[in-house]
């Protein structure tokens, strides 16, 4: 018998990458999470450290004509400005400092709850250890292996910066009165049906008569009346307003 020769296994394909963090509720619902990268966060905190020394160049302007007892307010309001600016914000701001504002992120526990002060003070306590040796190089290299973007005082403190998710406004529907559908619709019909209602102002008088009449086939709704008629079925959908 001709002797055969196993062919190699292939390797198991990798899945496709996903910086999606999903975290489950006490309710048990999936919360999906999009972790911030590693140059969204730099250019957030280059932000902020602009906002910091604007702040400091205009308190101590104002502190010098204080003369020694100047210096030493300057010293004090350099210690608070450079440690709790950042907690302030945090804890205070939903997470968000003016350069977390501006770059869309914020910072939240690692199950999707507000950050507190504790975890907070941690983060930042330990910004010290990631700009070791230099320029914020361990954090940098602790963003860049870590599958969710975290640096050394994330890991400490259980935290973690994700993109701050936008709230998106359904289109107006066009003023109908509600009213039912004949007959039980399934979900795909529904949807069709407020999709027709929705996009009205996007389209031309011709168009909307033409799907108006496609939809109004099933629902046995005269032709004539199909536009009204969609209208107030997909203002009932969504109840009273």
């Amino acid at each position: 018998m001709p002797e055969t020769t196993a062919l190699p296994r292939k390797a198991p394909l990798h899945p496709p990458l996903d910086t999606r963090y999903q975290v489950e509720t006490p309710e048990g619902i999936d919360l999906p999470l999009r972790p911030a990268g590693l140059m969204s966060r730099a250019m957030a905190f280059a932000i902020d450290l602009g906002f910091r020394g604007a702040i400091l160049g205009v308190l101590f302007i104002a502190l010098a004509f204080l003369g020694k007892l100047g210096m030493g307010l300057g010293s004090l309001l350099l210690f608070l400005i450079s440690w709790w600016y950042m907690v302030l914000f945090e804890v205070l701001n939903q997470g968000r400092s003016p350069g977390k504002m501006l770059m869309g992120l914020r910072v939240v526990q690692d199950d999707g709850t507000p950050i507190g002060w504790g975890p907070s003070l941690t983060r930042n306590l330990l910004r010290f250890a990631d700009m070791l040796p230099f320029g914020y190089f361990l954090g940098a290299i602790s963003c860049l292996q870590h599958p969710t973007f975290k640096r050394l005082g994330d890991l400490a403190a259980g935290t973690l910066v994700i993109y701050r998710e936008r709230t998106l406004d359904r289109p107006a529907l066009p003023e109908a009165e509600p009213k039912r559908a004949p007959f039980a619709l399934k979900l795909d019909e529904q949807r069709a049906i407020l999709g027709f209602a929705e996009r009205q102002s996007q389209l031309s008088a011709e168009r909307i008569d033409e799907l108006a009449a496609i939809l109004a086939q099933p629902l046995q709704v005269p032709i004539t009346q199909a536009k009204a008629e969609l209208n107030g079925i997909a203002r009932g959908f969504l109840g009273p307003t």
